[in-house]
């Protein structure tokens, strides 16, 4: 049964972002502002207080099985 939350097609976009940007971050004030607000709501990622957001092991988990296609680990 699925009982992840839905992330629309941008959300999904910005966690890829996300995951390309590692330790740098993705910085406040670009168009996918309100999804990486999204994502730090459900988890995926966390504001930094430089105030850029930075991917969560859960938005790494997620981006695994979501953008990858990767089972998950058992």
């Amino acid at each position: 049964m699925w009982n992840e939350p839905y992330l629309e097609t941008c959300c999904r976009s910005a966690l890829n972002r996300l995951r390309i940007a590692r330790a740098l971050g993705r910085p406040p004030g670009l168009k996918d502002g309100p999804c990486l607000a999204r994502l730090a709501g459900m988890g995926f990622c966390r504001e930094r207080p430089d105030g850029r957001f930075e991917i969560t092991e859960a938005g790494i988990d997620r981006h695994r099985s979501e953008i990858l296609k990767e089972p998950r680990a058992a």
